[in-house]
């Protein structure tokens, strides 16, 4: 894309890079919505069933980590629109999936477009947009994304509802030819004159970790899963991430630049942002599954309620350049954290009389902060990110989300899984939901004690905030 063009339509690379988190935010939705369904298909328990989300994810964690090497190498341009072209195959493949184990496996060549897609798309509208201008960009991209979860929730309930769930997977083809055609026109093929030496044994040692620790993780909602191999591939998860970490300090230029950490505004991100982005990660598979199993809702009633939450999101990006203006990251994200913490309590007493018009609201109301939150985070992340390091930063950023998403709904099913044995129940009860989403909401509220740490005037270029007294607190490193 040309400086001028830029210059003339500057919001248009967070648009094009929205095609990629549409067609992904559709998917995710979709399939969230349809798990009971889907679920009675295979024959399986619809928490057997969250194995096609989390296999999803630990495609992304495992892949993203290489995704800044291989767009350096490449380009962003033909990463990101073969990622798009994998993306479309693996949904045509999700769409004709007959068991647990073809939907798993076409799930993963899922992640592992995803995990080339929404990284290199960020790292290209972070070398395209000026920091002052990346607030407004970061709610912009996240606009047509959040077109996904809206029409998702509905259409994916409708078509499964009157319909079949597989044609849901197909409704990510005519998106992703859009977005390839876009990227094609209009997104440069930058690379790198000397990418750096690619870290074999760092990616073999990050994915061995992730892979062994997440599928450990999800194990342990299985019926007669031996405790004790999950036990050993949880222990294996752990030693592989110590193992990684300690390579990572010492190779010259490691897959995972542990380095970054020592900023703090990036550190933030990582840290509380990933205790956030775990609680809320849980909501899509939570919601569908109270309202449908814990209250008899059919699929489509269910996603024109869940729905709500994609449409409060909406007016926030217009005003969330303003919010951040006016209270800086450090506030704002405490008193989002909190209320959004709150609203995740509030689904506690939630019953099958709640009028819907409460739902609704509570739904919105979520949606609103959530929102503010993300792109907070998104923006506060890459404030303070020098360029050279735009790639290692966006590769590790991503990853780390991801990973928080899987353990997120994993951890959600563990906790339903839990409850229904402490009751010795056979199916799925209300009470089952209040305990996970407590659990979920302790989580988000612990990220406001990290918040706290942030200094007033934290990345004070990108908000445009000036705390009164024009004194800054500090905040020291969090170290490597």
């Amino acid at each position: 894309m040309t400086q001028d063009a830029q210059k003339r339509w500057p919001m248009l690379v967070p648009l094009i890079v929205a095609c990629a988190l549409f067609m992904e935010n559709l998917d995710s939705t979709i399939i969230a919505t349809a798990l009971p369904e889907m679920a009675r298909t295979f024959g399986v328990s619809p928490v057997r069933l969250n194995i096609g989300i989390t296999a999803y994810i630990l495609a992304l964690a495992i892949f993203i980590p290489v995704s800044g090497w291989i767009a350096d190498r490449f380009g962003g341009r033909t990463v990101f629109r073969a990622a798009i072209l994998t993306f479309m195959l693996a949904s045509v493949l999700c769409g004709f999936s007959n068991s647990v184990a073809e939907l798993t496996g076409a799930r993963i060549l899922q992640g592992i477009g995803g995990a080339m897609m929404v990284p290199v798309g960020r790292l290209v509208l972070l070398r395209a947009v000026p920091k002052n201008e990346l607030v407004r960009s970061m709610a912009w991209l996240t606009v047509p994304a959040l077109i996904g979860p809206i029409c998702g929730p509905p259409l994916g309930g409708f078509i499964t509802t009157y319909f079949s769930w597989r044609y849901v997977f197909f409704l990510n083809i005519p998106f992703g030819l859009l977005g390839w055609v876009l990227v094609t026109r209009f997104i440069a093929n930058d690379r790198e004159t000397s990418p750096r030496p690619l870290d074999w044994l760092g990616f073999l040692l990050t994915g061995l970790a992730l892979g062994l620790f997440m599928y450990g993780l999800d194990s342990f909602t299985h019926e007669r899963a031996d405790k004790a191999v999950i036990g050993l591939l949880v222990a294996g998860g752990i030693l592989f991430s110590i193992l990684s970490v300690l390579h990572a300090r010492r190779h010259p230029h490691p897959l995972l630049d542990l380095s970054l950490l020592r900023i703090p505004t990036f550190a933030i991100n990582c840290d509380a942002g990933s205790l956030f982005r775990l609680a809320t990660s849980a909501l899509p598979f939570l919601l569908p599954l109270l309202l449908q199993v814990g209250f008899g809702m059919s699929a489509f009633a269910s996603g024109l309620l869940t729905f709500a939450q994609a449409l409060g999101a909406m007016p926030m990006k217009i005003c969330a350049r303003q919010i951040l203006r006016w209270l800086g990251f450090r506030t704002t994200l405490i008193l989002d954290a909190t209320i959004t913490s709150a609203t995740i309590g509030a689904c506690c007493f939630l019953t099958a009389d709640t009028p819907t018009i409460v739902i609704l609201l509570l739904m919105f109301l979520s949606g609103f902060f959530r929102s503010l939150q993300f792109t907070s985070l998104q923006s506060l992340a890459y404030a303070d990110i020098p360029a050279e390091r735009m790639s290692a930063s966006t590769s590790l950023g991503v990853m780390l989300q991801q990973v928080a998403n899987g353990v997120g709904v994993a951890l959600a099913a563990l906790v339903l899984q839990g409850s229904l044995a402490w009751r010795g129940g056979t199916r799925l009860e209300p009470a089952d939901f209040q305990v996970a989403f407590l659990v979920v909401a302790a989580i988000s509220a612990s990220a406001v004690l990290l918040y706290l740490r942030l200094a007033p005037d934290a990345a004070r270029e990108v908000s445009g905030h000036r705390p009164r007294g024009g004194r800054a607190a500090s905040l020291s490193a969090p170290g490597d």
